[in-house]
């Protein structure tokens, strides 16, 4: 579909949410999928093909950390960016680094933030050659990333982080 940056398949079992960040690409000309947990995300993923997945992490059958590490163990989705959209905690974080997730947007978050971590994911995603990057390259680019991100009090203590402290930092 020309002049759509991509695709991006949003799994979060909170329907407000889903349709707050589904609202919010769209009107960035992003094409937007749901899922309402990860036991449907991946269900639907080979049929969606998307080039971003967000995911939640607390959601009933399957949660998002489950679901990053199963996209991961899938070579066909191994190299699928993963933003976690979630509380951020210090366990999120770690897990979640753990498991290969890209980056962490804590809730609540500016719809800007999510746009940026979007577009920035999806620009990594493809080499200059117009091949797509694998997760080494991506990784290498942002190593320098994970100190900022600790120090911005991403994956800080137990429960949201908001205000100054809201964490947007990719590859974290």
């Amino acid at each position: 579909m020309p002049g759509v940056p991509g695709r991006v398949l949003v799994v979060d079992d909170n329907k407000v949410i889903r349709q707050l960040i589904r609202v919010n690409l769209e009107l960035e000309g992003f094409e937007v999928v749901t899922a309402a947990d990860g036991v449907e995300c991946l269900d639907i993923v080979q049929q969606v093909q998307p080039d971003v997945i967000t995911l939640d992490v607390v959601m009933p059958r399957l949660d998002g950390l489950r679901t990053a590490a199963r996209l991961r163990a899938d070579a066909r989705t191994s190299d699928l960016p993963i933003v976690v959209v979630s509380a951020c905690t210090q366990y999120e974080v770690e897990s979640g680094l753990e498991v290969g997730v890209d980056a962490f947007l804590a809730k609540p978050f500016e719809p800007s933030e999510l746009v940026d971590i979007v577009r920035q994911l999806m620009s990594e995603g493809v080499r200059e050659e117009g091949r797509p990057a694998d997760r080494r390259d991506r990784e290498r680019d942002r190593e320098p990333l994970e100190a900022e991100c600790r120090a911005s009090g991403c994956g800080g203590g137990g429960g949201g982080i908001g205000g100054s402290e809201r964490a947007a930092h990719p590859g974290a």
